[in-house]
């Protein structure tokens, strides 16, 4: 059989096997990623089905080999290749950028895991001591705010006894994906979780947030369009449980230093990480709403988007927010700092915040939580 043929004018084609030894593909890959549509030969002959490629299908072939080591799955490779190469290295680093929050989450957990299963009798001494210091509780104050250019409010906020969320909708259906993606944790934090269980309870909570939500955009013509973040904590009595995903923030004033403890699934949260953009270019990308992952649609995931999961020991003296990028997005670090540490409980502190959100402009939809960890 014959290695080249000529076609479409002066162009060589190539046979399958020579094609695959230059593009570093194998023979079959080649025939499943034709049945795919991911890369098609240039010719098939009528008679006996052979397979030929234009040499300059070598490049696209060698991305879709590259592609695969970094583990894409095959839908985002094909949307790659189809692109130019900018839009094409916007997508990879998307992409790598998700891999790593995923990987960062489960490297959290295999932590917690392996402290947890390892020194159990030291937990259990550190548990005794906190009991010492008696009971804790916390005392809470949650609200939502329309902002000042916004003509609807889509952002849901909500604190309780057991459970502080916050949930930033957004699309047609925004504001019922938000309330939906809240209400579907109540059921858990009603119930008195064990420590020992709540990393558990909080994979099914997170599991049926995302079931929720997608039950409440479903109909509305653009489902892929609509959607919400959701940032939540469920109260144990020792451990507060985090559940995240999307854009909105957890922050913790400790010892009057003020930590942000959620990880953006945004663009521009993954150019941040690998160098690309500052955190003052942040701030006026045009892209900067742009979502990696979120319950609901819009995000340009593959497949469902999973929350991450994490337990946080509650101190006494702790002071946690929640809130939507309305806030975090025009009020800086050392306002919200300031103006936590300043407050002289919860109610006080989310009206501060509001307020500091409207005199930034009040661009967007605001939503916020503060909660006190205290020794009662």
């Amino acid at each position: 059989m014959e290695r080249e043929v000529r076609a479409k004018g002066t162009a060589v084609l190539v046979t399958i096997g020579e094609f695959a030894r230059s593009s570093r593909l194998s023979a079959k890959a080649l025939r499943r990623y034709d049945e795919l549509g991911l890369l098609r030969p240039a010719l098939v002959d009528p008679v006996n089905g052979y397979r030929y490629y234009d040499g300059t299908q070598v490049g696209t072939a060698r991305l879709v080999a590259w592609l695969r080591r970094i583990g894409m799955p095959l839908a985002g490779i094909k949307e790659v290749v189809a692109l130019d190469a900018g839009a094409a290295a916007a997508a990879i680093r998307a992409y790598w950028a998700q891999v790593e929050a995923e990987t960062a989450a489960r490297r959290d957990l295999a932590a917690f895991l392996v402290d947890h299963l390892a020194a159990e009798e030291v937990e259990m001494s550190q548990v005794m001591d906190r009991g010492s210091l008696g009971t804790l509780g916390i005392r809470y104050a949650a609200q939502s705010d329309q902002g000042a250019v916004r003509a609807t409010n889509q952002d849901a906020a909500f604190a309780g006894a057991r459970l502080l969320a916050v949930a930033d909708g957004f699309g047609e259906r925004g504001a019922g994906a938000s309330t939906a993606a809240i209400d579907a944790l109540k059921p858990v934090a009603r119930s008195a979780v064990p420590a020992a269980e709540l990393l558990n309870a909080l994979e099914d909570a997170a599991d049926q947030a995302a079931r929720a939500v997608r039950d409440a955009v479903a109909g509305s013509g653009a489902p892929d369009e609509s959607g919400t973040t959701l940032t939540a904590m469920v109260w144990t009595g020792s451990q507060l449980g985090l559940v995240h995903i999307g854009d909105s923030r957890a922050y913790l004033l400790r010892g009057g230093e003020l930590f942000r403890i959620t990880h953006d699934h945004s663009l521009v949260q993954s150019m941040i990480d690998d160098g690309s953009l500052t955190e003052e270019e942040a701030a006026s990308h045009p892209q900067r709403a742009l979502l990696l992952k979120a319950l609901g649609g819009g995000s340009g995931q593959d497949g469902p988007a999973r929350a991450d999961v994490q337990l946080r020991e509650a101190r006494p003296g702790d002071r946690y927010l929640l809130c939507s990028d309305g806030l975090s997005a025009v009020v800086d670090g050392t306002e919200l700092s300031g103006a936590l540490g300043a407050a002289d409980g919860p109610d006080t502190a989310v009206r501060e915040l509001v307020a500091l959100a409207h005199a930034a402009g009040g661009p967007d939809n605001v939503a916020c939580v503060v909660a006190d960890v205290v020794a009662l």
